[in-house]
C-alpha cells in the first residue's frame, strides 16, 4: 500500500521510499524514513497535494511523491 491510498485521520508507518535518486533524497530529508508513522491530515479537493502529519510537523506533498512511499497500516 502507498501513502497516497491512506483516507484522511489514517495513521500509517513508512516502510520503504522509492523514487529516484534526487526524489529518493528530498523525501528522507524531510523526515519520511522508515519506522516513521505518518497520519494523513488533509487532502486538496482535487486529490492533490497531501497534506500529512509527522514527528510533530505538518508536511505538504504532491500525489505523485505520495504514489512513492510504501506504508503498512
Amino acid at each position: 500500500m502507498t501513502l497516497d491510498q491512506i483516507a484522511i485521520g489514517q495513521e500509517a508507518v513508512i516502510i520503504q521510499v522509492g523514487g529516484e535518486s534526487e526524489l529518493r533524497c528530498r523525501l528522507l530529508d524531510m523526515g519520511l524514513i522508515p519506522k516513521t508513522r505518518v497520519k494523513i491530515r488533509k487532502v486538496a479537493p482535487m486529490g492533490d497535494p497531501i497534506e500529512i502529519q509527522l514527528r510533530g510537523y505538518e508536511l505538504t506533498i504532491r500525489k505523485e511523491d505520495a504514489q512513492k512511499i510504501e506504508v503498512k497500516m
